[in-house]
């Protein structure tokens, strides 16, 4: 490709000016990191709110890293705007978008859009990136076309590649930077160039052979942390039935120092990647060979019963003491869908919720990351306070995202009955706590 020469020498000089199209937690924690290792970054994104926010110096975006942020922030080389216009002309064009499942398929639309937008600033010489997770082949046969509809042609006036984003709100041990980067491009001199753009800003990149491949690649790493989820899942329903402590089952079996890997079991999955990615194999697997990836949906019905599950539990707990759930006070403590992270997306404790206000429960809950969440008819749950009186006042409260904020003693200490359905407690010993 004519140029390659010279988008070298501006990556490796940081004088590449770069867009980010998509300004989520993943379109705005790479901006962060392209500004940070001196790099002019654009960042796009529809929200007004958002790009307003961002533009002053304030992170409303769950699951980014707020040193990262303001470490790009202050660097003075972040831009932000609603105007896709604004990418004409640069250097890396990096699209990470939201892919949602919309009635079981996987829903590309924002991905098409981005595409359309892309193309019509796409100048010569150019890197796009697509890093929205999906299925394999999006980035040759959706993305590629559309982009083409410029007049350029992949591999011969501009280079595309694919890069799954690893990004996992929360983690304090892996970030951005040591967590590897996959890409694979859609020629060898694309694979080249995204690899030397992702070492400006990781410790470590990692070539594939092709788009195809590390798109399937993400796919994989999610569809084994869902798989193994529903294994724990469904051992502890089984531990329950034969009278066993699972949680004692699974500090056995991680004792072993190979051939095991600890999961935990819960009310479920949630957040953007773990309930979504898997959906997209599965989707992909019947249309193309006709047939089931069986152990992957058998793992998706696993999981999907676990807030129902987690209602029956705690439908028990409440029988024990002479209580139904229908007019039961309930006080739902976390509802993200992972601890100290404010992101409410396929959050499992909404599903627990809309479960237990269908029997009847009076539910109240408490997170410190989220003000209000939604429930039946289109209405919205207020957060509760969290105080001695207002525990002593329910019959039960039921831990299902335990923020590290919590003063889980303090918990058992004045509420008259805790479900604890992510092992919060742990082997702490309370005798009005109940285990999962």
């Amino acid at each position: 490709m004519k140029g390659t020469a010279s988008l070298r020498r501006k990556i490796l000089s940081r004088d590449a000016t770069v867009g980010v199209v998509g300004q989520g937690y993943v379109g705005v924690s790479l901006a962060s990191a392209m500004a940070e290792a001196g790099f002019p970054v654009t960042g796009v994104d529809l929200d007004p709110a958002r790009i307003e926010d961002l533009h002053r110096g304030a992170l409303s975006v769950a699951g980014v890293d707020e040193d990262l942020f303001q470490a790009g922030f202050q660097s003075s080389r972040m831009t932000f705007t609603t105007e896709p216009s604004r990418l004409k002309g640069l250097d890396v064009l990096v699209i990470c978008v939201p892919t949602p499942i919309r009635d079981h398929a996987p829903d590309l639309s924002h991905v098409e859009q981005a595409a359309r937008d892309v193309a019509n600033v796409l100048a010569p010489g150019s890197l796009v990136v697509l890093e929205s997770t999906t299925y394999p082949g999006t980035t040759e046969e959706l993305v590629r076309p559309l982009l083409e509809s410029s007049g350029l042609t992949a591999g011969r006036d501009f280079l595309l590649a694919y890069s799954p984003e690893r990004i996992d709100p929360g983690n304090v041990e892996f970030g951005l930077r040591n967590t590897p980067k996959i890409v694979g491009g859609l020629t060898p001199e694309a694979t080249g160039m995204v690899m030397l753009f992702y070492e400006q800003l990781v410790d470590k990149v990692v070539a594939l052979s092709s788009c195809r491949a590390a798109e399937l690649s993400k796919l994989l790493e999610n569809t084994f942390r869902h798989v193994n989820i529903a294994l724990v899942n469904e051992m502890a329903t089984l531990c329950h039935e034969m009278g066993i402590d699972v949680w004692e089952v699974i500090e056995g079996a991680a004792t072993k120092p190979f051939g095991f890997m600890r999961f935990s079991p819960g009310p479920g999955v949630g957040g953007h990647c773990i309930p979504l990615d898997p959906a997209y194999l599965a989707w992909q697997v019947r249309r193309d060979a006709g047939r089931q990836f069986r152990i992957l949906e058998q793992a998706q019905d696993v999981n999907a019963q676990m807030p129902g599950y987690v209602v029956s539990r705690l439908a028990e707990a409440l029988n024990d003491l002479g209580k139904s759930v229908k007019g039961a006070r309930i006080l739902i403590l976390g509802v993200s869908y992972k601890p100290d992270v404010g992101d409410l997306r396929e959050s499992p404790a909404l599903k627990v919720i809309d479960v237990l206000q269908r029997r009847g429960a009076k539910i109240t809950f408490h997170d410190p990351y989220a003000a209000s969440v939604p429930v039946n008819g289109g209405g919205e749950l207020l957060r509760s306070q969290l105080t001695r009186q207002i525990l002593a006042g329910v019959d039960c409260v039921a831990i299902l995202t335990p923020h590290t904020a919590y003063d889980l003693d303090w918990v058992a200490a004045h509420a008259p009955l805790v479900f604890d359905a992510q092992n919060a407690y742990g082997a702490a010993t309370h005798r009005n706590v109940i285990r999962l």
